[in-house]
């Protein structure tokens, strides 16, 4: 509970106000009953007989203004405590937002994004829920219980001492079952992580579900995952609703035994009618503070849960910070990779001994089968992943001993499934920064979206959905490379970010980057020959390694596997 005291201090001051008005409530409506004892014992004995009522209508007054003062400083500290739980709950989200935006790939990987995703929500619910209850209830239910208690002793210790006799079974009862309820949430909770999971994965493959017609099968899958978190949930539910039952029990025979001797102290004259009507209203403020003591365990059950899953989020170490990054490497290359290799799991490299240079405002190509390495190298080059062995250098200087926004503002970045959120193709391309309108005309022009963006009625005003499914998959891409050259980056880069565009229309791609972006270094990963023959350097990647460097020509004459590709692809004997 760390977590839940650590943003609850910033609004220690607003907890004290809310703290003292619902003590203060609270205060005034246990006074209530003792007023009725009073009333019955002796204003309505005394003056009742003779008609005198005034008395009894003042002492009725009272009870009236009680009961709205109550009333009215409970609805203020209820309200302060809202806005206490809706402030922290925030600043939780906030935070545990931006640790998730700072988390390395593979820590993200780690975690996996639907486990993310719950704890940004259902996690942080859980605990906005928990302290809202906490200010409200919290507070009163203690002081009704303790307060009922002694106000109890204080009428009659007799009967005080029967009902008293009840509550360590009722709190040992609470204790062991709330202790298995924690795990119980956990496992609930990662159960909801695997739902959130394949639903993820079914929306964002609808349409392919749909043309392979498997609509049951997926059905199926869900229906699994979703049985299992109703078992999940049911086993953590059953465990915890075996306390409301328990006390009910519990309290409901301490009511009995405290009438039956309340009955007989009456009749022997040892205690008073109103004491009893008055213990009777006592007896039920404490049980129902039981009852609300129980909810907040099974709420504080959830909580902990919640906040252990975000505990872990938070307090994940930061990863990729700059280091030292050694000597500067003298060379005048831009892009140096020197005998890098890297594996994901530590155990079979994913790339192996790469090495290769690229002067300022070259072009390096690299293609490849699926799985042979090619969005790894790029990875290791925007530093989403530092390599196991060997070092890469950007204008001679090792990008481990680069800031993450120093390097960041080097590159210009289009990937084949890129995002496109829903708001306009201005917002979209600028991506929240600073590009003037020239900027932005020129990467429409270059990424040969100029002329289908005219056309659209208001024009860079446009407003595209969710994905970009108002437009074609070319012209997405053609979006997605303005965005990228939008910022007049020193390093472009392309990730199969040309797969849809027709021969035509990625030729004249090609020949207005060299035209406007001439000093900005390309890096064009591909699976088309087309795309990269007009690379100063191409890489020809298999299983992590390179089997084939040069330019087009060269790898030609000396790469079997880049000359398959090329003439499966376009025919190379009429192209020789």
């Amino acid at each position: 509970m760390k977590l839940v005291v650590k943003y609850l201090k910033p609004f220690g001051f607003a907890l004290l106000i809310g703290f003292i008005i619902k003590v203060a409530g609270t205060l005034v409506e246990l006074a209530l009953p003792s007023i009725l004892s009073h009333m019955v014992d002796h204003v309505v004995p005394d003056n009742a007989p003779a008609g005198n009522l005034t008395p009894v209508f003042i002492w009725g007054g009272i009870m009236i203004l009680c009961a709205t003062a109550a009333l009215v400083l409970n609805i203020v500290a209820n309200r302060m405590a809202a806005r206490v739980a809706k402030n922290a709950a925030r600043a939780l989200r906030h935070d545990l937002f931006a640790k998730t935006m700072r988390l390395s790939p593979r820590q993200t990987d780690r975690f996996g994004i639907p486990e993310l995703e719950t704890r940004l929500t259902s996690d942080t619910y859980n605990i906005h829920h928990f302290l809202g209850m906490i200010q409200r209830i919290g507070v009163r239910a203690p002081i009704l219980l303790i307060g009922g208690i002694a106000v109890s002793y204080f009428l009659d210790w007799r009967l005080a001492t029967v009902m008293v006799c009840l509550l360590p079974f009722i709190g040992i009862s609470v204790f062991y079952i709330s202790r298995r309820g924690v795990p119980l949430y956990s496992a609930s909770q990662k159960a909801g992580d695997d739902m959130v999971r394949v639903v993820r994965e079914d929306i964002g493959g609808i349409r392919v579900i749909k043309a392979l017609s498997k609509k049951e099968y997926e059905r199926d899958r869900f229906d699994r995952v979703n049985r299992a978190l109703v078992k999940n949930e049911k086993r953590a539910s059953l465990t915890m609703a075996l306390t409301n039952p328990l006390i009910t029990i519990l309290l409901n025979a301490g009511l009995v035994a405290v009438v039956l001797v309340g009955a007989f102290l009456v009749n022997v004259e040892l205690t008073e009618q109103g004491k009893i009507i008055s213990f009777i209203q006592y007896f039920t403020l404490i049980s129902n503070a039981m009852i609300v003591i129980n909810r907040i365990f099974i709420m504080s059950t959830k909580c902990i849960a919640s906040a252990n899953r975000i505990e872990r989020v938070l307090d994940a170490p930061t990863e990729l910070e700059p280091e030292d990054g050694g000597l500067p490497l003298p060379t005048k290359d831009h892009i140096v990779f020197e005998n890098v290799s890297f594996s994901y799991n530590g155990e079979q490299n994913d790339l192996e001994n790469i090495s290769f240079s690229l002067p300022r405002g070259g072009t390096l190509g690299i293609i490849g089968a699926t799985g042979s390495g090619k969005s790894t190298l790029l990875r290791l080059l925007l530093r989403n992943y530092d390599p196991d062995k060997g070092k890469i250098y950007i204008d001679g200087k090792n990008i481990r001993g680069m800031s993450h926004e120093e390097l960041c503002a080097m590159f210009g970045t289009a990937m084949q499934n890129d995002f496109v959120y829903a708001d306009t193709v201005r917002e979209n391309i600028c991506f929240g920064r600073e590009v003037s309108d020239e900027a932005l005309s020129l990467a429409l022009q270059v990424a040969q979206a100029q002329e289908f963006v005219s056309a659209f009625p208001e024009g860079v005003e446009h407003e595209l959905t969710s994905k970009g499914t108002n437009v074609s998959g070319g012209q997405r891409q053609r979006l997605l490379i303005a965005r990228a050259l939008a910022g007049n980056p020193e390093i472009l880069i392309l990730d199969d970010a040309s797969s849809a565009l027709d021969y035509k229309t990625d030729a004249a791609l090609r020949r207005d980057l060299r035209l406007h972006f001439a000093n900005t270094t390309t890096v064009v990963v591909a699976q088309r020959v087309s795309s990269v023959m007009h690379a100063d350097l191409i890489l020809v990647l298999d299983e992590g390694r390179i089997i084939g460097k040069g330019n087009h020509e060269q790898l030609l004459e000396n790469c079997p596997v880049y000359r398959e590709i090329r003439d499966s692809q376009m025919g190379g004997a009429l192209l020789d």
